[in-house]
Parts: C-alpha cells; structure tokens; sequence
C-alpha cells in the first residue's frame, strides 16, 4: 500500500513537472512564480499559503488522466492567485464573494492569454460572462469584481443560486490556506501541525510576491508590445498590485499648520513642584506651568473639486464625507479655521467657505454638485492665488484636488503644496506636475 502511495505521489510530481514546464514555454516571465516547491496535502485539489503548493496526488493524477490542459490550467490559476495577492486579505471580507472574486480575475487572465496547454471547452460560456461583468465593473481585477458581487448581493433576489453558477464555472482550487485560524478544514489542519506551518509573517510573504509581480510587470510591459491583446488582463492586475497604497488619513494631516495653542503640556509640567512652591513659599509656585505647545492643527486649506462630466457625483459626495470623518475629530481643527470647499469644471461654480465642523455638515447635506463642463483645473489656483492677495488666507498649507485627472494643469508652481487625489478607476491614472503630490484611492476606501 506504501508503496502504490509513493508511486502516486512521484508520478504526480512528475506530472506537476510537465505541466509547469508547459506555461514557462509560453510565460518566461512568470519562471520565478513557477517555481513553487510541490507538497503532498490530501485535500482533494490544489491549495497555496502562498508559500508552497500543496496538492492531493489522487487529485492531480485523475485530472491529468481527463484532461492534460486542466491540470496545466488549474496550477496556473493558483499561481496567478499569488501573483496577484489573492490570498492576503483582511479579516472582514466576506469569503464566499473574495474566493469567487479571485476565481474569477485568475480565470479571465486565462482565457485571455488562450494558451493552447489551458484551453477548456467552457472559455466560450466563460468569455460571455466575462464580458457581461467587465461591463459593470470596468477592469477584471479581483477588488472591482468583489465590490460588483458585493453590490449585487445588496439587490438581488437570487443571489444565492447566480453565485453557485459562477462558482461551478470558475471555480478551480481551495483557499481554505488563505484564512488561518481554527476554523480550517481537518486536512488542511493536519498538515500545519506538521513541518509545513504556514508562515505567521504574511507581511513579508505578501511583499515578496508583490517583487515577483513588479518583475512580471516590468518584463511583459515589453512582450506586450509585440502581442498586445496578450497582456491586458494580466496587467490590469498586476497593476492593481504594484500600485503604491495610501493612508488618506496620514496624508491629510500633511496639511496641517503648526499652531501655538494655550494648553498645559503635560508631558513637560511637573505638579509635584508646582504645588510644593504654593504651600512652602506664600502661594508662590516654584514652577510655573508651561502653558504653550505645538499642536499640529488644521487652519487654511482648500479642497477643490472637479466637477466636470467624467467625474461620478457619488464620489465626490463619498470623498468629501471621508475628508470629514478626519478632520471632524476636534483636536484636527484649529479654533477658527478657515476651508474653502471650490467646485471647478473649466470654470469657477461655487466656493463655500467653512470655519468649523458644523459648517461641513451643513455643506454636506445640502451640496449640489454644479458644473458638468470640460476640465480645467487653471481656474482654481488663479482664484486662489487671487485670495491670497486679497488676504482671506492668513496661512495657507495646500490645496487638496479630488479629479480624474483629464484636465489642463497649471504652467508653473504655486506657492502652496498641491495635491491630486485620483480613484482608481482601471486606467492609468494620469501624471501630475513634478510639483504636486499624487494620491490613489481604491473605491472602496472613499
């Protein structure tokens, strides 16, 4: 019995062997993901800590005896789950909805690339679905098809039974290895108690694989050229990983003033010596208190908003409420200050002027969005540039501009920081001026 064990098991390696060397044929640039180091696990299929690939060999070798091209297929797609950081989720995520998500963005990559060695004879039922959800979620990246599902299970009635058509269609590995805890299946538990325990720095793990990814980018951003509809999904992805991740919250405070504010700092006054000077030497404090500090408080500032017809009212409203659900903490704001709220198409609609957290919720339940022209965003820093001569800005810190980005940039440098906020939208998000900061926001992160 051992032995038919271990004859299973090296014939499945070897079959593993051949059908990895089957996509480094076609995908040279993926040799490094390729390379995983195989690890027998009875599960029942193929499943990643992201670390190893673990398999069933009774899996492998019935695959492979029904169809060579699904076994070579269903080890790409867990690889392409790695590439794209599948498995490094948070814990709040629905699973159901992520797992399927992820299915779904590996399977359109294979179905693009339509390697001969992956082919199956469901593409055709696969590419008319995938054509159905690129049209509502834009670009076929696991986080925009997860906010579709997510969306769709908020409105739909059969839910339910539309999920299980999706899953039985794209589904094609386990990712029980993906949520550690106890709640892992028996199997799957067997094999962490052993020598092959899933790495606890998932950090580490997730950012050698985004090195992976920016390789893989750097290198097909040039086989593109030679065979472009090769690439778009693919890249599509692994810009979605690549892209540099912002803390909106950090960065708002960039723009904060350094303001001296009447208030005892504790960290320097000493009460002990303060009260033995009143009662030792007539009422007399040995000390007196520091009352001055540094605080870094939020003043002058101006949030600008393009109002164009490429920008979706939703998010401008979501990117104002997020910008408020920061600053509202008090200890953000100065005493009096002093926000100038501009929407701008190619031209100046409204400017309103807000001096304390009362004043933007008031803005933020009655804003109508005014404008829907081209795009200029001129307009706001010669206006701005106007107020600060005409005085309204006593210290001015930045200028905060939420766009798509399909505007005419100003010439020269203003004498305040800038910044352009983007959404990632599934395009490349367009340059900005050498002089101003760029931040990239996920939708789900408004």
């Amino acid at each position: 019995m051992n032995r038919d064990k271990n004859d299973a098991v090296r014939i499945s390696e070897d079959v593993l062997d051949i059908s990895r060397n089957r996509l480094l044929v076609n995908l040279r640039f993926m040799d490094t993901a390729l390379s995983f180091h195989c690890r027998e696990l009875y599960n029942g299929s193929f499943s990643t800590d992201g670390r190893t690939l673990y398999y069933d060999p009774a899996f492998v070798l019935r695959t492979y005896s029904a169809s060579k091209e699904l076994l070579t297929r269903t080890y790409l797609h867990t690889v392409l789950h790695c590439v794209f950081c599948h498995p490094f989720t948070g814990a709040d995520i629905d699973r159901r909805l992520w797992d399927l998500a992820c299915d779904i963005a590996s399977e359109s990559v294979i179905c693009e690339l339509d390697l001969p060695c992956t082919r199956s004879d469901d593409d055709g039922r696969r590419r008319d679905l995938l054509r159905k959800i690129r049209r509502e979620t834009g670009f076929l990246t696991a986080e925009k098809i997860y906010s579709a599902l997510r969306r769709e299970e908020l409105e739909a009635a059969d839910t339910d039974e539309k999920l299980r058509k999706l899953e039985d269609l794209f589904m094609a590995d386990d990712h029980s290895l993906w949520y550690s805890g106890s709640d892992q299946p028996p199997a799957v538990q067997t094999v962490l108690s052993g020598d092959a325990k899933l790495d606890q720095d998932d950090l580490t793990l997730q950012d050698e694989w985004k090195k992976i990814a920016e390789q893989i980018e750097m290198e097909i951003e040039t086989f593109a050229k030679v065979r472009g509809k090769f690439a778009s999904s693919l890249l599509q992805n692994l810009r979605a990983v690549n892209r540099e991740k912002y803390d909106y919250s950090e960065f708002l405070r960039k723009f904060a003033a350094v303001n001296e504010t009447v208030k005892v700092s504790d960290d320097e006054f000493d009460y002990i010596y303060y009260n033995y000077g009143l009662q030792h030497y007539h009422k007399m404090p040995l000390i007196e208190p520091l009352e001055y500090r540094e605080d870094n408080k939020i003043r002058d500032f101006v949030i600008a908003i393009d109002t164009s017809g490429s920008v979706a009212g939703e998010e401008v409203q979501s990117f104002l409420q997020k910008t408020y659900n920061i600053l509202k903490n008090r200890e953000s704001f100065h005493n009096m200050i002093n926000v100038h709220i501009v929407q701008c198409d190619a031209q100046i609609q409204s400017d309103e002027v807000i001096h304390s957290p009362e004043d933007f919720e008031r803005y933020l339940e009655t804003m109508e969005i005014r404008g829907l022209g081209g795009t200029d965003f001129r307009p706001v820093f010669e206006y701005v540039d106007r107020l600060l001569k005409e005085g309204v800005f006593s210290d001015l810190k930045g200028l905060i501009y939420f766009t798509d980005g399909l505007g005419i940039y100003p010439p020269s440098k203003p004498d305040y920081r800038t910044a352009f906020v983007f959404v990632e939208s599934g395009y490349n998000v367009p340059e900005v001026p050498v002089w101003a900061m760029k931040v990239v926001l996920r939708p789900d992160e408004l």
